[in-house]
């Protein structure tokens, strides 16, 4: 196998989250007098925490994203989360398969606060494959795209960095990577990956049921 560990981010590789979270951000926003559109939202926020964009916020709606601003965020986010997420296709057979093959030297490492990433692999029924390996960037000195959290992840795992493969799909947790010195593989189920290959992603897939067979060719 061409790697020891497997390095995944959590939303939009693991649980088809970012549409649910940036519907509820969105809303939030428009409340305040900031009106997106949906792909503006995207285009903004997505690969970022809300706190990563707390200037951009308090420039658009003149509040500043105070720590109750943020608890009622994520109270409607994880409510919205608790009703409507689901895991990404083919995502379960492909974390049982590369947890196998790794001998559990898997993790998740996302840019999320540490109660969401909880909230969703318990949802989707991913968290016992990860649990005590679930790492979050907003514990971390710096958030993606520094290489911390997978620098970290590396070391919980006690595999070198070079020796990790990391999933992700922004350019933001491939470039955490990269920056990590591990390999990406890059995830696009709706496009061809081009953002992600400008960022120096080599590798990507469309599908999840790519992953296994990718790992072990």
């Amino acid at each position: 196998m061409r790697f020891d560990a497997v390095l995944f981010d959590c939303d939009g590789v693991l649980v088809d989250s970012e549409p649910i979270t940036n519907g509820v951000l969105r809303d939030i926003l428009g409340e305040q007098g900031w009106a997106l559109d949906a792909q503006t939202c995207v285009d903004l926020f997505v690969g970022h925490s809300v706190l990563d964009r707390a200037a951009l916020i308090e420039q658009h709606t003149g509040q500043p994203v105070t720590p109750e601003w943020l608890a009622t965020f994520r109270q409607r986010r994880d409510v919205a989360l608790l009703r409507d997420l689901v895991a990404v296709p083919h995502i379960h057979a492909a974390v049982e398969a590369t947890h196998t093959v790794t001998q559990g030297r898997i993790a998740c490492a996302s840019g999320a606060d540490f109660g969401k990433v909880i909230l969703q692999l318990t949802k989707v029924d991913l968290l016992q494959h990860f649990e005590g390996r679930i790492l979050s960037g907003q514990d971390m000195p710096r958030n993606k795209p520094h290489p911390d959290i997978y620098l970290a992840a590396a070391r919980l795992l006690a595999v070198p960095a070079q020796r990790c493969l990391v999933v992700e799909d922004t350019v933001n947790g491939a470039l955490a990577g990269l920056a990590a010195g591990a390999t990406v593989l890059g995830y696009d189920a709706q496009g061809d990956g081009a953002a992600l290959r400008a960022a120096g992603v080599q590798h990507v897939i469309s599908s999840m049921a790519q992953l296994p067979p990718w790992l072990m060719a």
